[in-house]
């Protein structure tokens, strides 16, 4: 009887194991809100200085079509010409790919 419960509790080990392995790989994991803020403000500061920057830590749900992820808000504040120039971006949350950038 020992051998047979020994038997079961390791079986059930390494099925529990393997379980919560497969669900921690499909987890989508997130691509970081600071990496995001480096990659614009880089880009930005391509074409020139820039004086203030944001990021949203938290994402949120973003719908486009038919087509609905997780997104990362922030904005890019420069001057320009003597002129105050504001842009919001968004970023998809999961690849940090600049969905969409704005000038307010």
């Amino acid at each position: 009887m020992r051998n047979r419960d020994l038997l079961i509790g390791f079986a059930t080990g390494i099925a529990a194991t393997y379980l919560v392995k497969e669900l921690y790989n499909r987890s989508e994991k997130l691509y970081p809100a600071d990496d995001v803020l480096k990659e614009v403000k880089s880009a930005f500061k391509e074409e020139g200085p820039i004086d203030g920057s944001w990021i949203f830590m938290k994402t949120e749900p973003y719908k486009q079509h038919a087509l609905t992820t997780e997104v990362y808000k922030g904005g890019i504040t420069r001057h320009k010409e003597d002129e105050l120039q504001q842009f919001e971006f968004l970023a998809d949350a999961y690849t940090g790919a600049v969905i969409e950038v704005k000038q307010v």
